[in-house]
């Protein structure tokens, strides 16, 4: 089977693009924007993954894509030239590789979309499913959910399998931004004030994700399907300090601070919503794909968190 990979040079992409090269049922071809990961014959280098590309000479005789790409992690996304990368690379250039994809032949299209199109929190005993209302905040969440309209409509009209992956927060070996933070805060001696937070946050660990992912190229119930993942093991911002200080070998170190005064502060601040990420709820019941697909993690949130930190500990070195 000839796969297709998009944004193979990214933290999950390149994960992805391991683990299929090492299964000899696969025949994998990368497409990336950055020269220093075209390794060899089958890696193709491309300047932007936009509604202009030229994939033809790329896609043709492949079976499968899996399109990661995305333009994501802008601090400033709302201004103007946000907006427009957004919607041209995460909008615009969806369109185009699946257009491409489906005139190719290409059998299935697996869509690595985000959580965040049904929102940012979720209330008490109430987590999101796929049957949730979308409820987008911000620019890159509306980008996405355009994205997966746009690729349903087009799945619709020529036949092609698409499946969609709305995954949570993602952490795993060479995570970056927020939850890096989180192992860097985790690493200091001092006592945080965590002890009395004591929200559900659902998350996923990368080779959880990427096994979820390779069971969708080629289960026959996934074609047309929208799921929800994750580690099926709901953390607190607490519990989450206790484990990654405990996977350094460190006692937990946490002392309580109402959770209504880290929202006061958030509100002083102008943080308010980075504190509500932060303290909030946002949980995902991933029972749907386990179910339809006969699925479940390999790995548990401990052990995740585990090899997340010894991967940190080690680039440190």
């Amino acid at each position: 089977m000839k796969i297709l990979i998009s944004g193979g040079s990214g933290f999950l992409g390149s994960k992805v693009l391991s683990e299929l090269e090492e299964q000899c049922e696969y025949d994998v071809y990368e497409i990336t924007r950055s020269k220093k990961m075209c390794k060899g014959s089958h890696s193709y280098n491309i300047r932007s993954f936009n509604s202009d590309t030229d994939y033809s000479s790329i896609i043709k005789n492949k079976d499968v894509v899996i399109h990661m790409a995305a333009r994501a992690h802008i601090t400033m996304e709302d201004v103007p030239e946000s907006l427009v990368e957004y919607q041209e690379v995460n909008v615009e250039g969806s369109k185009n590789l699946a257009l491409q994809a489906s005139a190719a032949g290409v059998k299935r299209f697996i869509y690595l979309s985000s959580i965040k199109v049904l929102g940012e929190t979720t209330t008490s005993q109430s987590p999101f499913t796929e049957s949730s209302m979308v409820s987008p905040v911000g620019a890159y969440a509306c980008s996405k959910l355009q994205a997966e309209d746009v690729l349903r409509d087009i799945s619709a009209e020529t036949g092609m399998e698409l499946v969609i992956i709305r995954p949570p927060l993602v952490y795993g070996p060479g995570v970056k931004a927020n939850f890096r933070s989180i192992i860097k805060l985790s690493e200091t001696y001092f006592p945080l004030p965590f002890s009395s937070v004591c929200n559900k946050r659902s998350m996923i660990y990368l080779s959880n994700l990427v096994d979820f992912i390779i069971r969708c190229i080629h289960h026959p119930v996934a074609a047309n399907q929208t799921f929800l993942v994750s580690d099926g093991q709901d953390v607190s911002l607490k519990e989450l300090i206790t484990e990654l200080r405990s996977a350094m070998g460190r006692k937990p170190g946490l002392i309580p601070m109402p959770v209504s005064l880290f929202r006061f502060l958030g509100k002083l601040t102008g943080k308010a919503d980075f504190i509500d990420r932060l303290v909030g709820d946002l949980q995902v019941d991933s029972s749907r794909a386990r179910r339809l697909l006969g699925w479940a993690p390999p790995y548990t949130f401990e052990q995740g968190i585990k090899e997340t930190v010894d991967d940190y500990i080690k680039r440190k070195k």
